[in-house]
């Protein structure tokens, strides 16, 4: 089966051209990291059936990162097709690629997308004169709404090896590009449009850091708004009112108590079923990771995608990126903690995106000890908050601190430079609402197959070893280090068991426990910075080895016991 590669600098809607090629799922977005692992699909042309790969973005088949060193062995391969991307707003910087390219004799066709942004910016381009200047097939299109996709097909089965450019050196591709943009492109005088002011004010060293820390709150706050909306308007009472007659039915069937009743129904209180509080599988084990922690799933990918697609991320690397380097890393690194405060396994595989090995070390270290993901946010928010906003301020602005004095001892000990920030920043677009909507619910569902089955495995897990009574062993084992250090009870160990496989059940665990408000900030922050979840460790183990996967875990394991004693000496009595 012959492939179709599609090539292109990041942020020029190659993954819109190949969702629209493919029709696979595929996640859009318009900050450089989303196809670092290449993406395929199939695509069925006349009599052919094609194998169609998203290449990770590059600037040039001279790889300088490791996206770039993908996307160039891929090009290796012998008979395959090549749809290279360009970005019509940014034609000059775009076809130092198409020339490399062509120099090598490869069949391309030329898909100049984001045809309609270039129009209304008053770029005018002469497609049959770049055609000839290039000698292949030039098509303009929109990946977005599929216009040009059509005739990008057409003439995509025709394709021949163009007749080679014989281009010595790097100055003479570029006095290359320079000729051709002279024959070719137009540009007409128009004032700034609205959004190309807010972009000019989003990376001011002053206005754009006010204004990043303004989007920032905002986003939260509408996080949190639209989470709690879903919750109390539709899975709550479709909970309550659906699920729950049929568990009680089923309670009575089981005879209210035993072994299966006690780990498919979970405890009763005061002769009823509380779904947030009973711990069955068919009970709490449902109902947390789909009324309370998916509703703030749904949120916080709504608003990073409008971000995204809008183009805010680059935006806000660079303006941290002062702040990242007194941290070991760059402004770049700000992207894989955005991902884990949605789920830390997308964030630590954004890690990647980053060059060197110290800095992948740092970024994944700090981001699992104190970047928790929205699903402990929300549990953390609804059990802590409901004491008082100024105890959840204490949990959140002790992670924060963390962040940054951890990530200032990491840079200082590990020796090694962090790299300057090379990151293009793509013009502000409108979000395109069906893009935003396919994320979603590609995210979303990823949500639900990643954390349900940990869910129901921790919930199945801690019943069995409550029955066993193996909790009490490790309870009473472990009660110096809970109560002489932490001052926590012991019965706060299962939370911790339970913390491995799915964080946010974790804290859900501490409410029947009848904690104090102090015992309660000590144990969330506990749950929050001790140790990565099933999924993320696995993550992390794959992205950086065993040698300092364990590195790692110790930190982890040290800062907590450290943080737990200074939170238990430090905070007074608050019942």
């Amino acid at each position: 089966m012959r492939k179709i590669l599609l090539v292109g600098n990041p942020n020029v809607g190659k993954s819109a051209i190949f969702s629209r090629l493919t029709g696979a799922r595929v996640t859009v977005a318009n900050y450089p990291g989303t196809t670092v692992e290449f993406t395929q699909g199939y695509l069925q042309l006349k009599e052919e059936k094609f194998l169609v790969v998203d290449l990770p973005g590059t600037y040039t088949l001279e790889p300088l990162s490791k996206a770039e060193e993908v996307a160039c062995s891929l090009l290796q391969e012998k008979n395959c097709l090549i749809i290279n991307v360009v970005d019509a707003t940014n034609l000059e910087r775009n076809l130092n690629l198409t020339l490399q390219l062509l120099e090598k004799g490869l069949p391309i066709i030329v898909a100049l997308n984001m045809w309609d942004d270039a129009q209304h910016r008053g770029i005018e381009i002469d497609v049959k004169k770049l055609e000839a200047l290039l000698g292949v097939k030039v098509v303009p299109t929109c990946g977005l709404t599929g216009e040009g996709i059509k005739e990008l097909l057409e003439n995509l089965g025709d394709l021949k090896p163009p007749q080679p450019f014989h281009l010595e050196t790097s100055k003479e591709r570029w006095e290359k590009i320079g000729e051709i943009i002279k024959e070719v492109q137009v540009l007409h005088h128009r004032h700034h449009t609205f959004l190309e002011i807010l972009s000019d004010l989003s990376v001011h060293p002053v206005w754009g850091l006010g204004a990043g820390l303004g989007i920032v709150y905002l986003a939260f706050k509408l996080i949190r708004f639209i989470g709690e909306g879903l919750i109390e308007k539709l899975f709550e009472p479709l909970f309550n009112n659906l699920w729950l007659p049929l568990m009680t039915d089923l309670s009575q069937f089981l005879g209210r108590k035993g072994f299966i009743h006690d780990i498919l129904i979970g405890e009763l209180i005061e002769g009823k079923i509380d779904l947030g509080v009973s711990f069955g599988l068919l009970t709490t084990g449902l109902f947390i990771p789909i009324a309370q922690v998916l509703p703030y799933i749904v949120s916080f990918y709504l608003i990073l995608g409008l971000l995204e697609d809008w183009g805010y991320l680059p935006r806000l690397a660079v303006l941290v990126d002062n702040i990242m380097h007194r941290l070991g890393l760059h402004g770049y690194a700000i992207l894989p903690m955005v991902l884990g405060l949605g789920c830390n396994v997308p964030g630590a595989l954004a890690t990647r995106l980053l060059v060197g090995r110290r800095e992948k070390f740092i970024a994944v270290t700090l981001m699992a000890i104190a970047v928790p993901c929205m699903a402990q946010i929300a549990m953390i928010t609804g059990l802590v908050g409901e004491r008082g906003g100024q105890y959840l301020g204490i949990v959140f602005f002790t992670l924060i601190f963390l962040w940054f004095s951890l990530g200032r001892i990491l840079n200082f000990f590990l020796k090694g430079e962090s790299p300057e920030l090379t990151l293009e920043i793509p013009p502000y677009r409108i979000p395109h609402p069906l893009a935003i909507v396919k994320k979603l619910a590609i995210r979303a569902q990823g949500f639900l197959g990643s954390a349900l089955p940990y869910v129901l495995l921790g919930v199945l897990l801690v019943n069995i070893l409550y029955q066993l009574k193996i909790i009490e062993v490790l309870a009473f084992l472990l009660s110096p280090l809970f109560k002489n250090l932490w001052g926590l009870p012991s019965e706060t160990i299962s939370a911790l068991l339970v913390g491995f496989l799915r964080k946010d059940v974790a804290v859900g665990m501490l409410a029947p426990l009848n904690l104090t408000t102090k015992e309660l900030i000590i144990s969330s922050t506990i749950l929050a910075i001790y140790f990565p979840c099933a999924a993320t460790f696995m993550v992390i183990f794959k992205e950086l080895g065993l040698k300092d996967t364990f590195k790692s875990i110790l930190i982890m394991l040290i800062t907590t016991v450290v943080v737990g004693t200074a939170l238990n000496l430090i905070l007074p009595p608050i019942p």
